[in-house]
C-alpha cells in the first residue's frame, strides 16, 4: 500500500471500491503520462490522463483518454452535445477541480462534472488514473470509475 493516502484513495475506501495504488518518483513538475506508465510498470493503454475542457455553453467537461492518445475536440464536443469544446487554461485547473496539472483525477473534483472516458476503457479489466496528486496513481475497474463519476464512454480520440 502507498505510504501516503490521497483524497481519491480515501474516497475509494469510503465507497468500498477496491483499487491498487501506484507511486512514482517525481519533482514538483508534472511528467508525461507515458513516463508515468513506464515508472509504474503499467501498460500505457491502461493509463488514462484527465483533461478538463469548457464547452461553447461555458459548461465544464472532463475527458479521460489513454496517455498515448490525443483528445479530438470535435469528437469530444459531439459526445457531450456541444457545438465545440476547448481545453481550459492550466491556470484555471485548480480553481475548477481542486487539483494541479499532472495531478488531476476524474475522481473527487470540487464538483461532479460531466465525464467521458475513451471507449477503450470499457474493454479493459482495469485502468489507472491520477490519484489526485503528482506521483500517485490508482488502478481500478473502469465500471467503478464510470459509476463514481456518472461517466460515459465514447470515441473521443484522434485517429493515428
Amino acid at each position: 500500500m502507498a505510504a501516503q493516502k490521497t483524497n481519491v484513495m480515501r474516497l475509494l475506501e469510503q465507497k468500498k471500491i477496491p483499487y491498487t495504488p501506484h507511486e512514482y518518483p517525481h519533482g514538483d513538475e508534472a511528467v508525461d503520462g507515458v513516463t508515468v506508465a513506464r515508472m509504474t510498470g503499467l501498460d500505457p493503454a491502461r493509463v488514462f490522463k484527465t483533461l478538463v475542457t469548457r464547452g461553447a455553453s461555458k459548461r465544464i467537461y472532463v475527458f479521460a483518454v489513454p496517455v498515448t492518445a490525443e483528445l479530438e475536440l470535435r469528437k469530444a464536443a459531439k459526445a457531450v452535445g456541444e457545438k465545440s469544446v476547448e481545453m481550459v487554461r492550466v491556470s484555471e485547473i485548480n480553481a475548477l477541480t481542486g487539483y494541479v496539472r499532472g495531478g488531476c483525477s476524474p475522481l473527487g473534483m470540487k464538483k461532479l462534472y460531466r465525464t467521458v472516458f475513451h471507449e477503450s476503457a470499457a474493454a479493459l479489466e482495469s485502468i489507472a488514473v491520477s490519484a489526485g496528486k503528482i506521483g500517485f496513481q490508482v488502478e481500478l475497474a473502469p465500471a467503478a470509475l464510470l459509476k463514481l463519476t456518472d461517466g460515459a464512454c465514447a470515441d473521443i480520440i484522434t485517429e493515428d
